[in-house]
């Protein structure tokens, strides 16, 4: 009489059960996850805080030393981090500008989200928008002087050269301020003050010319002083160049 052998492999209902009494011994215990859990966010909210010291150690070296002076040295003399500390969190210079563009974005989007409460209509919103951005005023503080012209002629010639080398993480990075423009720009055409277009398409339209012509100002300005008189007169003139173009 032949002997029959008897395998887990005829039997897939054993295997099924095998594979996951396997599954269940390698996962972590529910004590184990909520240990790895503690640590875990214990190391985030110290991790999260170095980082952002070595982003506002940059957001101001940029306005004491502009560009030539925010170099990974003087950031970790700056900070008091190591080299290994900054390496952990950023890849290069170059991520650590993109991260000091956000900041500096957020900061703008945190100002007007101040500004707004005293503000109901959409056009008077974006006209604050774009003053702002060509008046170098993206706290809640007047930046005026030289400081402030020095950091924003940095970051124009950095804003230019990333949109070449890093156009995705710099529209990413510049995304908040741009989404804020589409919000009042669709809040407009709710009420008849805005033509009916894509919001985010006209949005990315008005930020681009703002940009564009704020980059070339600060550019031409970065070896001499700020003439603010010729600035509120430019953020006057493209204002009324972006309201017409957007006018319903």
């Amino acid at each position: 009489m032949a002997r029959t052998v008897f395998s887990m492999a005829d039997n897939p209902t054993l295997v099924s059960k095998s594979d996951r009494s396997a599954a269940q011994l390698a996962a972590p215990a529910r004590w184990e996850e909520r240990s790895t859990n503690r640590v875990l966010e214990s190391r985030r909210d110290q991790i999260l805080g170095r980082s952002r010291q070595l982003v506002e150690a940059g957001y101001e070296l940029l306005d004491s030393e502009g560009l030539e002076g925010l170099t990974i040295r003087a950031v970790l003399k700056k900070t008091g981090l190591s080299r290994r500390a900054f390496y952990e969190r950023f890849a290069d210079k170059d991520e650590l500008v993109l991260a000091v563009f956000e900041h500096t974005i957020r900061l703008a989007a945190g100002h007007y989200g101040e500004l707004f409460r005293a503000v109901s209509d959409p056009m008077e919103r974006l006209e604050l928008i774009v003053t702002s951005i060509v008046l170098g005023r993206s706290t809640l503080e007047e930046v005026d002087g030289e400081h402030s012209n020095r950091r924003g002629a940095a970051m124009s010639r950095e804003h230019l050269r990333l949109a070449e080398s890093r156009p995705d993480d710099l529209q990413a990075a510049l995304s908040p301020l741009i989404t804020l423009i589409a919000q009042q720009l669709s809040d407009g055409m709710k009420v008849g003050v805005v033509r009916h277009d894509d919001p985010q398409r006209l949005a990315a339209l008005v930020y681009n010319l703002v940009s564009t012509t704020v980059h070339s100002e600060l550019l031409a300005e970065r070896a001499a002083h700020c003439d603010r008189a010729r600035r509120v007169q430019l953020a006057a003139d493209i204002w009324e160049f972006c309201r017409r173009a957007i006018a319903a």
